[in-house]
């Protein structure tokens, strides 16, 4: 039945077009390891008046610099961000219904951007940053995010390769029908992904994934490729 239906699906093929095509899938998937980091940490405080939270902001971020010195995180990949002072606004509710929003004091922050090649100095940051906040130190970092530098090279071999397997795939459905697989009519590469090690890399669609929360990943490739069917 599978060598039946193969055969009627490039009859109907050869009728429209005149040329036989069969038309498959290759796979590609790689293991690959991120090899620079970025965490971004943030200073953030609320007092009273506009200078009373830009100086406590300003006061603060000398312990900062100094963690991330300590931690071994060159000054020189820090990205800074520029201080922002904003009103504090604080909604209460009512004892007849309804919301009342009002400022109460103002909100002061900082960001700095840390990038790293040295993985294991930002994830031991990352682990320490704890007991800078258990200080008593307004400051939050979020997850590192680990990311791949060469994604463009990863691609292109994952796509030559996905290519190779599509045209075995094609060899393999058609050999008992005693045909050939020839040229290749058209290509589409479908989504490009770099997953978690041990994700899901079943997933077949062109949104494309990539993830930057572990440092072992999978980088996998899909094509959709139209070969030629030759007597």
């Amino acid at each position: 039945m599978p060598s039946a239906a193969f055969i009627l699906g490039v009859q109907a093929k050869k009728a429209a077009s005149g040329q036989q095509s069969i038309t498959v899938k290759g796979l590609a998937v790689k293991d690959v390891q991120a090899d620079n980091a970025e965490w971004t940490v943030t200073i953030s405080v609320t007092e009273a008046t506009f200078a009373q939270a830009l100086n406590k902001l300003r006061a603060e971020r000398p312990t900062l610099d100094v963690f991330l010195s300590k931690e071994g995180l060159d000054k020189s990949g820090w990205q800074e961000g520029n201080e922002s002072v904003t009103a504090h606004m604080v909604t209460t509710y009512l004892p007849g219904g309804g919301t009342k929003t009002e400022q109460q004091g103002y909100d002061a922050s900082q960001s700095i951007v840390v990038t790293s090649k040295d993985l294991a100095k930002i994830e031991a940051a990352n682990k320490n940053f704890l007991a800078l906040q258990a200080e008593g130190h307004p400051v939050t970092a979020s997850s590192p995010l680990y990311l791949v530098s060469n994604l463009e090279d990863i691609k292109m071999s994952l796509i030559a390769a996905a290519t190779e397997n599509a045209r075995k795939r094609a060899e393999e459905f058609v050999k008992q029908d005693k045909v050939k697989v020839g040229l290749m009519r058209s290509a589409s590469q479908g989504a490009f992904y770099i997953l978690a090690a041990g994700g899901n890399s079943e997933t077949d669609d062109y949104g494309g994934v990539y993830d930057k929360t572990t440092i072992n990943k999978l980088a996998k490739v899909v094509v959709t490729i139209v070969y030629n069917i030759e007597q």
